[in-house]
This record gives structure tokens, C-alpha cells and sequence, in this order.
């Protein structure tokens, strides 16, 4: 049987499907109770029971229609040699690349280190079986993990400059194009359905660069994905154009951001289409919420559409207001 999300693509159904990006995260007491006594998150992320229980919380709470695996994309620079630590009021902190420790990475030592992953989707999986949902993996975009692998922090403050097309850069574009597909396959080998590329800081990148560091190193991924008869997720944060992406890059379904009009991606794109809410939305009152969520359906009315965020659930964000934007969701479509 398709998923709501399957079903989406395949223009067999009415029905709007929703999760949400970070949706098992720190807005819910059940998940801060565990990370309370997992103060190391890397290691959490490699706990198959508390990863796999982690990833269910947000379907026990709001019964979305996929379960996203509680992991992070920088859990494929530390599987290639990379130290990752995750600081308190910072984010991850990477230390210098080592490049004779990334070229002598082996596949088996690679899917050693990351198996946890594997395993808490197989677990995952299992829970959903009988739920009719669809389990997504994901992945960090090549230029995403470049520019964490190269900056070693998050770029948040725009201390980063865009690195030259030289030996060095070509070598780990080419390092994380190989490890990139042996982690998609090893998700999809373990049962997820979908796999949601992440790339967190493309709009940080002007348009002359978007080719060599953006649209043929993730186009390369999508294909492959292709290749595995599953289906593909692009979120090119902030992009300048979405229908650039599309045209270059060709996903099976495009997650767009906050500040992207709307109406201007219902009128180019004909592909399904995921996102857009602004997260900030849930922050305010019931009213504000449900006028954002009517906006979004009703743009897409019409269009092959997955209810979605901009981006992530914002930590402080009430619980109850999610379940307040699911109901609203829902209701629209007479669920």
C-alpha cells in the first residue's frame, strides 16, 4: 500500500501529508528527559534504542504521516575521521581535516562506525509497519559538509569565504560523493523510504559557484537515489531560485524555505512541493497559526504538496501548538 507521501507523489490522493523537519527534538519534554543523561550527542545519535525511541516520540504525540531518523549529517564527516563534538551554546566544533586519515577511509570501517543508524531505522521500520507511514533518511548536502568539514563550525556568523575549485576541494567533493551514496544505500537497504538531502547553507553561495558546489554534486546523489527506486527530497536552504535547482538538480519532491514566496513556487515548479511554513508561526497564537496554515494549503491547493516547515522545529517551541498546527492541517482536508 502507498504512503500519504507516495500517494502524493503519484497524484492518487486528497489528502495533505505532514511531518515535520526536527520534529523529534528539543521542543518535547520526552526528548529532553533523554537528553538530560545523554550528554554526548554523537553518541546519542549512535544508540539504536534511544535513537529509534527518540524517532518515534513526535508519531506517539501527533501521529505525523513519516518518521525522520534521529541522526545528524555530520555523523558522516566523523565516520570519515573527522573528531565532531557538539558544544553547549556553540554547535559542532570539528577539528582540522586530517586528509591521509579521509583517503585511507575504507567502506567496511565507514558502515562499521554508523551501523547504529542502520540499525535504529531496521528497529524504526519495524514500530512503523503496521502504520502505513513512510520512514525518511537523509543525508547533508556535499556543499553543507564541505563547508563544516573546511570552517569546522557552524557559519552562522558568516566567517566563512567560498573555498577555491583546487586539488584539495575536488578530492573531499569526491570523498563525500562516494560515502554519500554508500550512507544513502545502507538507509534504504534498512528500510527508509525517503531520503531528504539536507543543504543547510546554500544560500550562502553566489550564483556562479552553485554548479560546481551545489547542483552537480547533489545531482549526482538524486540520481542515485533514483537509481535505488526511492524517492528524493531536496532542501537547498535559501537558494536564490528554486526553479534553478529543480531544473539542474531534478528531485523528485523540492523543500522550500520561509522566505521563498510561495506563489511564486506554485506558478514555476511542477514537481511535488514540501515546506515553507515559518517556524517562528508557532511561536505566536492560534490565530496567527492557523492563518499561515490556511495560506499554504490553499496555495497549493491545487499542487501535489506535503504540509511542512521552512526549517526545523524551533527549541522553544509549545508542544501543544503543534498539535494545534497538525489538527489545522487535517481539518482542511477533512481528515
Amino acid at each position: 500500500m502507498n504512503t500519504l507521501i507516495q500517494s502524493c507523489i503519484n497524484n492518487k490522493f486528497s489528502k495533505t501529508p505532514i511531518w515535520l523537519m526536527r520534529q523529534a527534538g528539543r521542543y518535547l519534554p520526552e526528548f529532553r528527559f533523554i537528553r538530560k543523561e545523554n550528554q554526548d550527542f554523537i553518541q546519542l545519535c549512535l544508540n539504536t534504542q534511544l535513537a529509534s525511541e527518540i524517532t518515534i516520540q513526535p508519531i506517539t504525540r501527533f501521529n505525523f504521516d513519516a518518521a525522520i531518523v534521529f541522526s545528524d549529517i555530520l555523523l558522516v564527516p566523523y565516520a570519515l575521521g573527522q573528531s565532531v563534538n557538539f558544544k553547549k551554546d556553540f554547535g559542532p566544533s570539528l577539528e582540522k581535516i586530517d586528509f591521509k586519515i579521509l583517503n585511507d577511509v575504507k567502506k567496511e570501517n565507514f558502515l562499521k562506525k554508523l551501523n547504529p543508524v542502520y540499525e535504529t531505522i531496521k528497529q524504526t521500520k519495524t514500530k512503523l509497519s503496521s502504520n502505513n507511514k513512510d520512514m525518511i533518511g537523509f543525508v547533508g548536502a556535499p556543499w553543507t559538509l564541505l563547508l563544516y568539514m573546511l570552517n569546522r563550525k557552524s557559519p552562522k556568523e558568516g566567517n566563512f569565504s567560498v573555498f577555491p575549485k583546487d586539488k584539495n576541494i575536488n578530492n573531499i567533493l569526491m570523498k563525500l560523493d562516494e560515502f554519500l551514496k554508500i550512507h544513502i544505500e545502507a538507509q534504504i537497504k534498512s528500510g527508509a523510504s525517503i531520503i531528504q538531502i539536507f543543504d543547510s547553507w546554500a544560500g550562502l553561495l553566489p550564483e556562479k559557484d552553485l554548479e560546481y558546489f551545489v547542483y552537480k554534486p547533489t545531482k549526482s546523489l538524486v540520481d542515485f537515489i533514483k537509481q535505488k527506486k526511492t524517492i528524493s527530497i531536496c532542501f537547498p536552504r535559501n537558494i536564490n531560485s528554486y526553479k534553478k535547482f529543480v531544473d539542474n538538480v531534478n528531485p523528485d519532491i523540492i523543500s522550500i524555505d520561509y522566505n521563498v514566496n510561495p506563489l511564486i513556487i506554485r506558478d514555476t515548479i511542477d514537481i511535488p512541493i514540501q515546506g515553507g511554513l515559518d517556524p517562528k508561526i508557532l511561536l505566536q497564537s492560534k490565530e496567527a497559526v492557523k492563518k499561515e496554515v490556511t495560506k499554504y494549503l490553499k496555495t497549493f491547493e491545487k499542487k501535489r504538496y506535503i504540509f511542512n516547515l521552512g526549517h526545523g522545529v524551533l527549541p522553544e517551541t509549545n508542544p501543544d501548538m503543534v498539535r494545534y498546527l497538525v489538527d489545522e492541517v487535517r481539518s482542511f482536508n477533512g481528515q
